[in-house]
């Protein structure tokens, strides 16, 4: 006999109806008729379904840990939680059912995760380019984009027209405007007193404007794709690709 027939035939010893049983169990009586039909399925889960079956059989004079063995063999689908049969006799609490996380939370702490790691790179970027023992930079700024590719003309020596963001200055007398073409290259520059204007690469496509009151002085890597206007003159090319090379112009050049 299954479980759900010791029940209906325990009901019906009992003299009770499915409506009898429903109003003494609290138990819906379309969910009675599941039960003694055997199918456990709308109960919400073992645990819950383990304790209609402990309220039934306390109302139709059946063993409650005889019925829970028999749904064990019938229906139980996995091993049960030591913690889930303790809190089934009263040895402890059953714990509240976590509820799963919502969508805005989960969009919520993805969006901080990535500003998180975004603030780091950042503040990790901008310690590893500090050099101990250096002279302080002068201008910091990343250099712009040239928008077509190509290199940027120099900027206007007339003082009421503003100078672009990618010009590092300590003067007037002395001026280097360096393009990278076909590659990136790495530039430390300084001017006469050892102030460092920069300190970093020209990406490909890219122009920087160095300016300086006597001389400027340029320690480059990668020369050979290095395009130098100096005074407003162009300049021989300083080395091959690859090539590392250190080289001074002043207003003479």
């Amino acid at each position: 006999m299954s479980l759900g027939s010791m029940i209906r035939q325990a009901r019906t010893d009992a003299a009770l109806s499915i409506d009898d049983l429903a109003e003494k169990t609290s138990i819906r009586p379309t969910l009675l008729r599941e039960i003694e039909n055997d199918n456990f399925r709308n109960c919400g889960g073992e645990t819950y379904a383990r304790g209609h079956i402990r309220n039934i059989a306390a109302k139709v004079n059946l063993n409650p840990k005889v019925l829970l063995e028999i749904f064990d063999q019938e229906h139980s689908v996995a091993k049960r939680p030591i913690y889930d049969m303790l809190a089934e006799n009263s040895a402890t609490f059953q714990t509240e059912i976590r509820k799963s996380l919502s969508w805005r939370k989960l969009i919520t702490i993805s969006i901080s995760a990535i500003v998180i790691v975004g603030i780091t790179q950042v503040t990790i970027s901008n310690l590893s380019s500090k050099s101990d023992g250096k002279p302080t930079v002068v201008i910091t700024k990343e250099p712009s984009a040239s928008t077509s590719g190509s290199p940027t003309s120099s900027p206007s020596s007339d003082p009421s027209i503003p100078a672009p963001t990618n010009t590092y200055s300590s003067g007037t007398g002395v001026s280097v405007d360096v393009t990278a073409m076909g590659g990136a290259s790495w530039l430390f520059v300084s001017d006469s007193s050892g102030t460092t204007l920069y300190s970093g690469q020209v990406r490909d496509g890219r122009t920087l404007y160095f300016r300086a009151s006597d001389a400027i002085n340029m320690k480059v890597g990668n020369a050979g794709v290095l395009e130098i206007v100096v005074n407003g003159n162009p300049v021989e090319p300083l080395g091959a690709q690859g090539e590392v090379v250190s080289v001074s112009y002043d207003a003479n050049s």
